[in-house]
């Protein structure tokens, strides 16, 4: 009976989407957006009927699911990528790791360009964020400055594969070894993307990833924190779960089968061990009903990422001619890119400016997005608050007295700031929005030059 009520809901819902759904016309094309169908509509359906308002069994196929096709041994969804990011950090503040841990007052390498919850957790963490300048070719951490960087208390890097180009992970990766640093990889924008044939987020200690609307898979808001470090795993699951030292999943009591007979800090001895913290935690958990949309879309992501790579190829091939004027995406090699957004630089000779560019899209349907925070060193939340950093090899400065001459230390970031945006080559886009983004350039660029 409940397997055929469950089949009459599905269908009317399924009916119900099919006669609503808008049509494909588009009069905007948005730089980035979702690929939503009945199966995620059934998934969802299913997990309203359990009334399982938490993580539950859907998110535990998920995650067994992700963790096969990353090919790691440890998934943790959480509510955002954003969160992935807090917890990565946070995870490597815990006193279990003894002489490992990071402690207030550390140095963490990360670059300028990027989005600001890349760089938010090693402040929020009380450590010292060191910036080193990105690359024009891929907008990504410049490896080759790292090195220059690192003092005594650098102990961690922390850098995303900026718009699914992965960063060199391979050097990075060796540095991290050489100087003993800890290496987390901000996959948030690079789910699929691969580096000699492993996936992104998979190669430093700890992975993140984000299953926002805008992203290659959605859940809504969401997103997931991968290791193969058992330890650390283990530390990411108290620290999302409120910190406590349990490790049952919800509606589960007493997995370790030792829940009263421990005794732990300074409890009394049998101290109810589902309520015993190792960790100042959060909850960071997702809800069924997130995980169930994921575990459709996880099933499509072959085919997103495969529309991606095509929709990248085609604008390249519709924008050429134009090198004079442009910075078109460059892929390294040995390297898939995972194709979130489709980069475009404007040339410092060129006779028009980023702006007048994207506003000239902008104003004939075309949606852009800038590389997030530019340099984020000049955002309102760095200008306008106290926070210690160093750029480069610099001493420790505060953000809030920064001035031109320290911002010239990353020219390339400011390069991007001033220089660099982004459009859509997101799923839903077909030749025709495709044909008007790169017509649209084209026409723009040509209208310039005659003046």
């Amino acid at each position: 009976m409940e397997k055929l009520l469950r089949s009459l809901v599905k269908a009317s819902a399924r009916l119900y989407y099919n006669c609503t759904q808008r049509s494909n016309k588009r009069d905007y094309i948005p730089a980035s957006g979702k690929v939503l169908g009945v199966e995620e509509l059934d998934n969802m359906i299913d997990a309203t009927l359990d009334m399982w308002l938490t993580s539950g069994r859907f998110n535990d196929e998920f995650e067994k699911e992700f963790s096969k096709y990353l090919g790691v041994k440890y998934v943790s969804t959480v509510n955002s990528g954003s969160s992935a990011n807090l917890l990565a950090i946070s995870a490597l503040m815990s006193p279990k790791l003894g002489k490992k841990r990071l402690k207030k007052g550390d140095e963490v390498i990360t670059t300028a360009a990027g989005f600001p919850t890349t760089v938010n957790p090693i402040v929020q963490n009380g450590l010292i964020p060191v910036f080193v300048d990105c690359e024009t070719k891929t907008y990504n951490l410049d490896i080759s400055k790292i090195e220059e960087a690192i003092t005594p208390k650098t102990k961690a890097i922390i850098a995303a594969h900026t718009l699914g180009h992965p960063f060199d992970i391979v050097k990075a990766e060796e540095i991290a070894d050489r100087h003993g640093l800890w290496l987390i990889e901000d996959s948030c924008d690079a789910l699929g993307a691969e580096v000699n044939g492993k996936k992104t987020g998979t190669i430093g200690h700890i992975g993140t990833f984000s299953f926002y609307p805008a992203h290659h898979i959605t859940m809504g808001e969401g997103g997931a924190v991968v290791t193969n470090d058992p330890v650390l795993h283990k530390i990411i699951l108290s620290m999302r779960d409120w910190g406590r030292d349990c490790f049952c999943k919800p509606g589960k009591d007493d997995t370790c089968k030792n829940r009263f007979n421990m005794q732990l800090g300074n409890l009394p001895f049998g101290y109810d061990h589902k309520y015993t913290y190792s960790h100042v935690g959060y909850n960071l958990k997702i809800t069924d009903w997130q995980a169930a949309c994921a575990l459709a879309q996880l099933k499509k992501l072959p085919y997103f990422l495969k529309k991606r790579q095509e929709n990248a190829q085609y604008l390249t091939q519709k924008l050429a001619g134009l090198e004079d004027f442009l910075l078109l995406p460059y892929v390294s090699t040995g390297i898939k890119s995972g194709w979130f957004g489709y980069l475009i630089s404007v040339k410092e000779n060129a006779p028009f400016t980023k702006q007048q560019l994207v506003e000239y899209l902008e104003n004939n349907g075309v949606g852009t997005r800038q590389l997030f925070a530019g340099n984020i060193l000049r955002q309102p939340m760095f200008s306008e608050s106290e926070i210690p950093l160093r750029i480069c090899s610099s001493d420790i400065l505060y953000s809030n007295q920064l001035n031109e001459e320290h911002y010239k230390m990353l020219p390339q970031t400011e390069f991007v700031m001033n220089n660099t945006f982004w459009v859509g080559v997101f799923p839903a886009l077909g030749q025709k929005e495709l044909d008007k983004t790169a017509d649209t350039i084209r026409e723009f660029i040509e209208l310039t030059s005659l003046q």
